[in-house]
């Protein structure tokens, strides 16, 4: 049905037209953040939620996408147009900021394919070692990279010898901000619907058997390891696009965003949502973006409050936001709803 997928585009027209009306510059750039953060969290949740595995290198198939897409942007302008940010190539440049998000969301599944193969045969602390282990070496390759380039003959040059420009620790400059709200928010709502039709389908039944009970899994005919590597790959996939989006706000990504601290962030969102809850990844990501800044007059307290708040929401709701249930399928939600259609009818009468 192409209804969902036209519902994606109305979402997104929608915030880009509203967000101007209703809020100013500076909370447009969050907003965009907060979009970044929720495909990030939406598709961690695929593996660490519907599969029940234990990811901690989702920030390296981030940093892949980032600099895969912003790489490709930013060259991409200096081989076609001789510059970068020339509002006369705007239109070529969005163009190449999707084919760079494309790009980079290729080679982060890849990647995902490469290291989940071996290391999903492992399980709980084994895994999350060797997923760690990826993003460091991640964060160190981008170390490890030249100084970035600034003319298309150094491109060119640099192409023929197969050399890797992007700038080394320093990160990575000077890449257009093409990513406006409305590209955000379509992609968000992409994303979640992708992440909503795996959950109740067949592959999701299968990955949430095996993060119930893999032996039971396994003896009534699931292939675990098919289905184990096929969410990994979608969710680094995703990753990918969060990270082309990452790289096109402003945010100069850099060989810290593959660390631990950044794949830490997405986790926290994913737990306090809820393991396997789309809604409740989506819910977490926005208060946990938009609370510092709202904090933000109360600079002395502003940790102090977040942290409380954070210990509070855990003694509260161990088990998440919403748990492993969406916020339509929760007791007050669908009591609420049922108690309104009640009153219309007897409204009717």
């Amino acid at each position: 049905m192409l209804l969902p997928w036209v519902a994606c585009i109305v979402v997104a027209l929608v915030v880009h037209f509203a967000s101007p009306v209703l809020v100013n510059e500076y909370w447009q750039n969050v907003l965009r953040r907060v979009g970044v953060f929720v495909i990030a969290a939406v598709s961690l949740n695929i593996v660490n939620g519907y599969a029940g595995q234990f990811s901690m290198g989702h920030a390296g198939f981030m940093a892949v996408g980032a600099y895969v897409a912003g790489a490709t942007t930013y060259y991409g302008s200096l081989l076609l147009h001789g510059s970068v940010n020339d509002p006369n190539f705007y239109y070529q440049g969005i163009g190449l900021m999707l084919g760079g998000i494309g790009l980079g969301c290729v080679v982060a599944a890849i990647a995902g394919y490469l290291v989940g193969l071996p290391s999903l045969r492992l399980r709980g602390d084994y895994l999350a070692i060797v997923t760690l282990g990826f993003g460091e070496i991640i964060r160190v390759m981008l170390e490890l990279t030249k100084g970035q380039l600034d003319n298309a003959a150094a491109v060119k040059d640099a192409g023929a010898k197969l050399l890797i420009h992007l700038n080394g620790p320093s990160g990575f400059f000077g890449i257009p901000s093409y990513a406006n709200l409305f590209w955000i928010f379509l992609f968000v709502s992409v994303t979640c619907l992708i992440a909503y039709r795996i959950k109740y389908s067949s592959t999701g039944r299968a990955l949430l058997s095996i993060r119930e009970d893999e032996i039971a899994a396994r003896s009534m005919g699931v292939d675990l390891t098919k289905y184990k590597v096929r969410a990994f790959v979608l969710a680094a996939a995703l990753g990918g696009v969060a990270g082309g989006l990452y790289s096109h706000i402003g945010a100069n990504p850099s060989p810290t965003d593959a660390g631990f601290q950044r794949s830490f962030d997405v986790i926290l969102l994913v737990v306090l949502g809820g393991l396997g809850s789309i809604s409740g990844s989506v819910l977490a990501a926005i208060v946990l973006i938009l609370l510092p800044e709202v904090l933000r007059e109360a600079q002395q307290y502003r940790l102090i409050i977040f942290a409380l708040l954070l210990i509070i929401m855990m003694i509260v709701r161990p088990k998440g936001l919403f748990g492993v249930k969406e916020i339509w399928e929760l007791d007050w939600f669908t009591g609420w709803f049922s108690g309104k259609r009640r009153e219309r009818k007897a409204g009717a009468k």
